[in-house]
C-alpha cells in the first residue's frame, strides 16, 4: 500500500461515490492532507510515517494559497470521495479549536470524518526568557501577578494549541499577560527571545534550548513529567492540580469510507508506528505514540 502526502487547499468538491474495490496494493498514491505550514509538527509526522512504512511514498508538495489552512484542508478532506485514497492528518486545530472559535464551518468535525487511528499526543513546555526572575511556576505566577499586562507570551498563532495552553494557565493562575501570535512555529522560534517573557513550546524545541540557557523550562503541560525533561515538573504538580494541555495527531478518512478500507489503512499505519526507528524518532521529538483502534479514536 503506497501513501503519499501533499498539502492541499481550496480544491473543488468531488463526487462522494465510494470506490467498490480497494486492492491491497493500490495503483495510485494515497494522499494525506496536512493543513499546516511545512515547519509545523504535523509535517514531521507525515515524513516519519512515509519514511519507514516501506509502502508510503512522497509526491510533490504544493504551497497553500493565502487564506487556506486548518479550515480549508479539513473541508477538502471532508468533501473528498470516501474511497481510501484521501486521508486527513487531524489535530487540535481542526477538530477542537475551529469548532469552538467559529460559529459556522464548511465541515462537521464528527459527522464528516471516519477515524482511523490516533497517532500520538504531544504535550508542550512552559519556558521563560532567562531575564525573567523566576525559576519555578510559583515564582513566575507571583511575578506575573505583580506585573499585570506587562509580560508578553508568544505562540505559533491565534487559536493554536500553544495559545490555548497559555490562556488556560492565565485563567487558572489568575494572571494577565499579552499574547504575541506568530505565523507558525518557525517564525516564533526565530524571533528575538527578549521580546517575550514566556513561550509554550513543543517539548523537542524546549529540550534543545533549555540546557543551553537560551530558555528556562518551568513546567510541562502534561499530567506527568516528560521523559525528555525529567527534571522539569508538570504544571499539575506545580500548584495547578487540574491543569493538563497539549496537542494530538490522528489520521481520518472522509465519512462513509467502507470498513474494509478503514481496517486496511489502520493496519498499515499502525505497522509503521511500531517500527523501532519511527517510535524512537517520534519519542525524541516529544511525542507519546498511541496507535489506537478506530473505535478508541472515535471515542476520545
Amino acid at each position: 500500500m503506497r501513501i503519499s502526502s501533499r498539502l492541499f487547499c481550496c480544491a473543488p468538491r468531488r463526487s462522494r461515490t465510494p470506490s467498490p474495490h480497494f486492492p491491497s496494493n493500490p495503483a495510485k498514491p494515497i494522499h494525506l492532507i496536512v493543513p499546516f505550514r511545512p515547519a509545523a509538527a504535523t509535517t514531521r509526522w507525515r515524513g516519519r510515517l512515509r519514511s519507514r512504512s516501506g509502502r508510503i511514498s512522497a509526491s510533490r508538495r504544493r504551497r497553500q494559497p493565502p487564506g487556506c489552512g486548518r479550515i480549508g484542508g479539513a473541508e477538502l478532506a471532508a468533501k473528498a470521495p470516501p474511497d481510501g485514497y484521501t486521508l486527513f492528518l487531524a489535530g487540535v486545530g481542526s477538530h477542537v479549536v475551529n469548532p469552538n472559535l467559529h460559529a459556522r464551518l464548511p465541515y462537521d468535525p464528527v459527522r464528516d470524518f471516519t477515524p482511523i487511528t490516533l497517532l500520538a499526543t504531544a504535550p508542550s513546555v512552559l519556558v521563560v526568557n532567562p531575564a525573567v526572575p523566576a525559576r519555578s511556576v510559583a515564582e513566575f505566577t507571583a511575578y506575573a501577578r505583580a506585573n499585570p499586562g506587562k509580560l508578553n507570551y508568544a505562540s505559533n498563532g491565534n487559536g493554536s494549541a500553544a495559545q490555548l495552553a497559555a490562556a488556560m494557565y492565565e485563567s487558572m493562575a489568575n494572571v494577565r499577560m499579552v499574547h504575541v501570535p506568530y505565523k507558525g512555529i518557525a517564525p516564533r522560534s526565530r524571533s528575538p527571545l527578549r521580546r517575550s517573557a514566556a513561550h509554550v513550546r513543543h517539548r523537542r524545541r524546549a529540550r534543545t534550548a533549555h540546557p543551553g540557557g537560551k530558555l528556562r523550562a518551568l513546567a510541562v503541560t502534561s499530567k506527568q513529567r516528560s521523559a525528555l525533561l525529567p527534571e522539569v515538573p508538570s504544571l499539575a504538580e506545580s500548584g495547578l492540580p487540574d491543569y493538563e494541555a497539549g496537542s494530538w495527531y490522528g489520521v481520518m478518512a472522509p465519512a462513509g469510507t467502507p470498513r474494509e478500507i478503514v481496517e486496511r489503512l489502520h493496519g498499515a499505519i499502525v505497522s509503521a508506528l511500531k517500527q523501532p526507528e519511527v517510535a524512537t524518532r517520534l519519542a525524541a521529538e516529544g511525542a507519546i505514540v498511541i496507535g489506537s483502534t478506530p473505535e478508541e479514536f472515535g471515542a476520545t
